[in-house]
């Protein structure tokens, strides 16, 4: 918000419904307290840079579970691969000379 915003007294009650809400639905809250200004105030730069950070947020949350979900699925090939190797060793009589047994 830009310095010298000011609230009016009469819209207390909406500023503390969406300050209780945290960032879920800063539009709406901006575009009511720019209807209850009585300078008229423009909020869209406001609105569209929240609206940019979101879907840059977003973004950014759907490129980390995807690599999440790619990391999952290489520790259980990783774990799957030691537990065949393990297998075939000791099938082979165990382990060979020079590695220490665990």
């Amino acid at each position: 918000m830009p310095p010298g915003l000011h609230f009016p007294a009469a819209s207390a009650a909406q500023r503390g419904s969406c300050q209780s809400r945290g960032l879920h639905f800063p539009a709406a809250c901006l575009c009511r307290i720019n209807e209850d200004q009585k300078v008229a105030l423009d909020l869209d730069p406001y609105v569209k840079k929240l609206l940019n950070a979101r879907r840059r947020v977003v973004l950014v949350n759907n490129i980390l579970q995807n690599a999440q979900e790619r990391l999952r699925r290489l520790n259980h090939s990783v774990a799957k691969e030691t537990v065949r190797r393990k297998a075939m060793l000791e099938a082979a009589g165990g382990y060979p000379q020079g590695l220490p047994g665990k």
